[in-house]
């Protein structure tokens, strides 16, 4: 009923045609584009997933808001901070079962699997012609093991590939080489045509929408699932259109719009709902300048910030090297199913419509602390000096002879980083352009300030070589310190140590400007209080006026040497240059070279030694790897009937973020994690990130909630610190849950709004379930960590609406009962929570239950994700076997 043919170049596929559904009583025209993609992939699922066409009719017109979407998508992608404990994860899995007389090798990805290595990488040098050989010598003494595990694990898993260290940064690798746009499946002898749809382990996996392309960030968890052939089970989402019409002015960046966008879209509050882009503006956006835009989908909140099909995604399919093939099946598939835009259609039907006029958008960065905190140019040094007050201390520092001043608002860390920005052309040659004129007109960076150049993929590094450029992106100290997230991710490595003495003696508000997506405090580097989020071109003339209290517009940037004043004026490239250096320099040859041994690796990939076998022989002495926790009999079950006398381990306010609950970066040597690698034999120089040591849950563990800059309204200081209840003894938050599980106390964490904000980290849920906490209540939850929690086990809870805890008059230092637990039965039902103070006085309020699936209350009650899976597993080999 459903099936046609379809005849493409690589002869007739057959496909699930959409229009088909108009029997149904559907209006298809009317749909969104990713709506019309479920139902696309719901209807090739009919059988395996017993979906219904009165299924397909509510998802189609929205008619039952509690109606659940069984989702597959077509591929996983991961890179390796949160793609390496998954794998720890499957391989205990396997254990487990090989224990229980089951073949170990039955235990593999049921959907392809791609790894890119970039989340390692450590700006240890920069600044000199050897950084790069350097950094990565580096990466590799200190991640021997983890890649050796990697090389095991590609040997041994079916459905899995791994793209070695050096070839470029997760999302920037899948827009350019990865992603298929449409793909063919064989399903009984037959070929089947279909929209890609991917998830990954990185929240900005929707970099991946810019190409028309179903795909969101979910945690590590959520992902083993799914490899392990699980649908994701997610509600009928709400779709937001935002209808861009105008033209970007001259001097405005795609960075510019994409932090633009992120701040109205966050006000519209499009937390947790799809934001498909549509409108005229569309055909002024290239598809690198969509991709920043999309990229930032979860600064804005958004689960994708979609752009369809349309003849710019077929032009850059041609450009990194696509074959006729690909091309021809993309466009009429794309056609032939009504998912290819153009301006003849009708805008679909969205649950609310916002429009963006590309000429209303100015130069701009955000910060201090929030990707959303944009701000035009000419506001910046008023809202820093409103941030941070005026500087009063200034000390100087000596470096080679030269003097340097540092002072409040001194830049001290410059990095052109992660994939957002360095996967656009017109930024990376705007950059480079403006370090051309830049050193002509003789100025130069202070060299007290940490500059970096850390590309997304090759292909960038060549076209700046090709062009000339990158030589003077050096000679402004703007070297290439090695291919991965660096800075955007918290591995900026140590500063200047004259430059870190200089802050802490004097509690110095210093600044890093970056081309990132995230700024969140302290996680550029636990020093450095201000972060910025800019453009490539702005990164550099930024760091060459050495502060970030300057009006670009009206104060000059620096001198010449004849002590002429040189404003950003002066350097800013014009379209018309950038534009001809692209089409001068970048070609389909650049993308096929850099791709054509993508999976080879490099001759110290080729060196490190693996291991062969279905089983991984773990090393008792590792301080990298330990067996996965998660399939052994659960200690701290989730709760039941009416468990009394919860404490909160931490009483917390808004914007917690992942990187708070699990930090990423350095493990300080005072912390619980750092005591227990010392303890292990390991020198504090050895430490590496938390990031790098996420296959051992123990140092993991430790970690969660260690942020240095967490504030836990029980305690008085910042860090990872806590008050254990009713002693009042002030503990690390590590030693004080362990306290409480000896005790018998089940754990509660209260918190603010937007918790959970940030990275797809299942570390931050993975972390909070082994401290033994058993619910979070907060006053609203991030979309994927409120997932992580649910699948961990966790029972996310939220205050009433306009309430929290504060308002409520509670402490922390109370006793929670969870009321009804023994009574859950729908998605998001209210329940009650009692809280008991110090007095005997009580406090009884309704909280919302955000379990917001069937599939999710089931987890809960069988005690998470993995003894489901553990256990599902073990049965159906049982019945095998019989």
């Amino acid at each position: 009923m459903y099936k046609k043919t379809l005849i493409t170049k690589q002869g007739p596929v057959q496909f699930y045609d959409l229009k088909s559904l108009g029997n149904l009583g559907i209006n298809v025209e009317s749909l969104p584009f990713s709506i019309k993609i479920f139902l696309e992939a719901m209807m090739r699922g009919m059988k395996r997933f017993s979906v219904s066409e009165n299924d397909l009719f509510e998802v189609a017109t929205n008619s039952n808001q509690t109606n659940e979407i069984p989702f597959m998508p077509s591929r996983v992608i991961m890179q390796d901070a949160s793609g390496i404990p998954a794998l720890v994860d499957l391989v205990s899995l396997r254990e487990r079962l090989a224990s229980e007389g089951v073949n170990p090798s039955e235990v593999n990805p049921s959907i392809p699997v791609d790894l890119v290595v970039d989340h390692s990488l450590q700006v240890d040098h920069f600044g000199t012609t050897n950084a790069l050989k350097k950094n990565v010598n580096l990466e590799y003494s200190r991640n021997k093991e983890r890649y050796g595990f990697l090389k095991w694990a590609e040997k041994s898993f079916k459905n899995f590939r791994a793209v070695p260290p050096s070839n470029g940064i997760i999302h920037q690798v899948n827009l350019e080489y990865l992603a298929h746009v449409v793909q063919i499946s064989h399903d009984n002898g037959e070929m089947i045509a279909h929209p890609e749809a991917i998830i990954g382990t990185d929240s900005h996996t929707t970099m991946i929408n810019a190409l028309g392309i179903l795909g969101w960030g979910v945690g590590g968890i959520e992902a083993e699932s799914v490899m392990l052939g699980y649908p994701i089970s997610m509600l009928v989402p709400k779709v937001v259109g935002v209808e861009i019409s105008g033209q970007m002015q001259e001097g405005v960046t795609a960075t510019d719009a994409a932090l633009s966008i992120t701040r109205v879209l966050r006000r519209k509050n499009v937390v947790g709902k799809f934001v498909e882009f549509v409108g005229p503006g569309l055909k002024q956006l290239s598809l690198p300048d969509r991709a920043t835009i999309a990229n930032m989908a979860p600064e804005y909140g958004a689960t994708m910030g979609f752009f369809p099909v349309d003849d710019e995604t077929l032009k850059y399919l041609e450009l990194t090297g696509k074959t006729e093939t690909v091309l021809d099946l993309v466009e009429r598939y794309s056609k032939e199913q009504g998912l290819f835009y153009s301006d003849s259609m009708k805008i679909p039907t969205y649950s609310e419509v916002i429009k963006i006029n590309l000429s209303d958008i100015e130069p701009s960065i955000s910060g201090p602390k929030r990707p959303q905190d944009t701000m035009p140019l000419r506001k910046v040094k008023a809202s820093f000096l409103s941030d941070f007050g005026e500087s009063i201390t200034k000390v100087n520092i000596s470096q080679n002879h030269v003097k340097h001043e540092l002072k409040n608002g001194s830049i001290v860390i410059a990095a052109i980083t992660s994939c957002t920005n360095t996967s656009n052309p017109i930024n990376m040659i705007g950059a480079g352009l403006l370090a051309k004129k830049a050193v002509q007109l003789g100025l130069t960076v202070p060299s007290h300030i940490q500059t970096s150049f850390s590309p997304g993929s090759k292909v960038v590094t060549q076209y700046l070589k090709s062009t000339g450029l990158l030589e003077y992106m050096e000679k402004l100290g703007f070297y290439h310190v090695g291919y991965g997230c660096a800075v955007c991710v918290g591995n900026s490595g140590n500063l200047d140590e004259k430059v870190e003495k200089a802050i802490q003696e004097n509690d110095l508000s210093t600044v890093a400007i970056l081309s990132g997506n995230r700024n969140f405090e302290g996680r550029i580097h636990s020093l450095v209080k201000a972060n910025y989020l800019a453009s490539p071109p702005l990164v550099i003339a930024y760091a060459i006026a050495g502060k970030i209290n300057i009006d670009l517009d009206t104060e000059p940037l620096g001198k010449t040497v004849s002590g002429q004043p040189v404003y950003l004026k002066d350097l800013w490239p014009n379209t018309a240059e950038i534009r001809t250096c692209i089409q001068d320099y970048i070609n389909p040859e650049l993308f096929l070279d850099a791709y054509q041994s993508v999976f080879d690796g490099d001759v110290l990939w080729k060196k490190l030694d693996y291991m062969e076998g279905p089983l991984y022989n773990w090393d008792p002495q590792s301080t990298y790897f330990k067996p996965s926790p998660f399939f052994s009999k659960r200690e701290n079950a989730s709760p039941k009937g009416n468990p009394k006398e919860f404490r909160a381990l931490l009483a917390l306010g808004d914007s917690i973020t992942t990187d708070h609950i699990s930090p990423v970066g350095s493990i300080l040597k005072e912390s619980a994690a750092g005591a227990y690698l010392m303890k292990h034999g390991v020198e504090s120089t050895d430490f590496n990130t938390y990031g790098t040591r996420r296959g051992n849950h123990e140092v993991l563990v430790r970690g969660t909630f260690a942020h240095p800059r967490l504030q836990n309204r029980l305690v008085d200081k910042l860090g990872g610190f806590t008050r254990h209840l009713p002693s009042g003894e002030c503990l690390n938050v590590f030693d004080a849950a362990q306290r409480y599980q000896h005790e018998n106390i089940p754990l509660i964490i209260i918190a603010g709004k937007e918790y959970g904000t940030g990275s797809a980290r299942d570390w931050a849920a993975k972390g909070t379930y082994l401290l033994g906490v058993q619910a979070v209540l907060a006053e609203s939850f991030e979309r994927i960590h409120r997932s992580n929690l649910a699948m961990m086990g966790i029972l996310p809870l939220e205050f009433p609406q306009g309430r929290g805890w504060v308002t409520l008059g509670l402490s922390g230092e109370e006793t929670f009962t969870i009321l009804d637990l023994d009574r859950i039965s729908t998605p998001q039902q209210t329940l009650k929570v009692m809280a008991i103070h110090s007095n005997g006085k009580q406090t009884i309020f309704p909280v919302k239950m955000r379990l917001d699936t069937q599939i999710e209350i089931e987890l809960f009650k069988q005690g998470g994700i993995f003894q489901k899976v553990a256990n599902e597993h073990n049965k159906k080999s049982t019945v095998d076997q019989k």
